[in-house]
């Protein structure tokens, strides 16, 4: 498995939770806490692509 998420220029972190049995992270290297978490790996994957898209719309607002 890898250890990091990458979509665009953007890197995110993959993290597990034994105990609410969760994938979580955040978008790695900006200013902002961006954080995105899934049920399994591809969920994850899907939910830091949505919090990526998300955070360069807010920045282009």
């Amino acid at each position: 498995m890898e250890d990091q998420l990458k979509y665009k220029e953007f890197v995110g972190s993959i993290n597990y939770s034994e105990k609410d049995k969760t994938y979580f992270g955040k978008i790695e290297y900006i200013n902002d806490l961006i954080s995105y978490e899934g049920k399994n790996l591809i969920k994850l994957k899907s939910a830091f692509k949505e919090a990526v898209t998300d955070y360069l719309e807010l920045c282009a607002s």
